[in-house]
């Protein structure tokens, strides 16, 4: 038998040369002292004696908890809907040829991002003090359909939704605004070529098209206002973390409290993420990349990786090298 056969017969018997993967161990060091560290600080937490562990499992699903939970929840979503409702309708306006309607909104962004929310906020609570009554009428005459006092119009809860709507609306309006400006301009051309209405373009071909920026942020801002409503305990608002403080000032268990709202603000956030990332996925499609794997898929490739190695691993096994030799 020839050196050329016998180079022949163990290439034949090994088949393709397998390309081990370059190792890391800097990286797998570095990954086993984040775990270490947040291990030890969890276990910490975990174990301090000034931490009465059944006070918090007491109140994690107190009725009272609960009910600040729904109401953070609904202050929420309404926040977010006449913020986007603002944001869109500012955005709109930015962009228009009439040079008012470009101030009124540049003019409304500057004034609420430059002033702190919780001012605003206290502002909007304490708005009864600047105006007695609220009516419904005819600017610069004397006729008025409608009139009645603040603090009736104007609860806590209302003063909480407007001061967090009209705030989020001076960024969302920016995020809105440069979705919409991320679509080529040929695009609105060719709209309006086929006689499309503005209307329609902006509805159809244009606000589509935005989603993919627009969602990321937007996403953001969401669990943003989520937590932003702890700062209506100024104005009385029962939210989540105001109830948390009225039960901690009876019990006196404010760092059990406190751990109380936080683990409730996890979960919040934590749910909040899920319909951002589909939503990431739905309109990132035909942009031009791939779509990151969902955690379902990265799971299988993960498996699949790991089926892979062990079948290369009993494939160069050296008792199996030996067998095949002897044969």
């Amino acid at each position: 038998m020839t050196a050329t056969d016998m180079t022949v017969k163990s290439t034949t018997g090994t088949h393709d040369v397998v390309a081990a993967p370059r190792s890391h161990p800097g990286r797998w060091i570095a990954a086993a002292a984040l775990v270490v560290l947040c291990a030890g600080w969890v276990l910490s937490l975990w174990s301090n004696q000034n931490i009465d562990h059944a006070t918090i499992a007491d109140f994690l699903f107190d009725g009272r908890i609960l009910q600040g939970v729904l109401l953070t929840v609904g202050l929420t979503a309404c926040s977010m809907l006449l913020a986007t409702a603002l944001a869109v309708a500012l955005a709109v306006m930015r962009l228009s040829a009439n040079p008012v309607l470009r101030v009124m909104p540049w003019a409304y962004t500057w004034f609420f991002r430059g002033t702190p929310l919780l001012v605003q906020i206290v502002f909007w609570g304490y708005l009864g003090l600047l105006y007695e009554k609220i009516g419904l009428g005819i600017p610069f005459t004397s006729v008025h359909f409608f009139s009645a006092n603040t603090n009736t119009i104007v609860t806590p809860f209302v003063a909480g939704l407007l001061a967090l709507g009209m705030n989020e609306a001076a960024y969302a309006s920016e995020i809105v605004r440069a979705g919409l400006l991320s679509v080529d301009h040929g695009q609105v051309e060719a709209a309006h070529s086929l006689g499309m209405s503005p209307a329609y373009t902006l509805r159809r071909i244009i606000v589509p098209q935005a989603m993919r920026v627009i969602i990321p942020p937007m996403g953001n801002e969401t669990i943003s206002m989520l937590k932003n409503t702890a700062l209506l305990q100024l104005i009385a608002v029962p939210e989540l973390y105001t109830r948390a403080s009225w039960i901690s000032a009876q019990n006196l268990s404010q760092v059990e409290l406190l751990i109380v709202a936080s683990a409730w603000y996890l979960v919040l956030t934590s749910v909040l993420s899920v319909p951002q990332y589909y939503l990431e996925r739905r309109y990132g499609r035909g942009a031009g990349h791939g779509l990151p794997a969902t955690p379902w898929q990265q799971a299988r490739k993960s498996a699949d990786r790991i089926r892979t190695r062990v079948a290369q691993v009993a494939r160069t096994n050296p008792m199996n090298t030996r067998t095949e030799t002897d044969s």
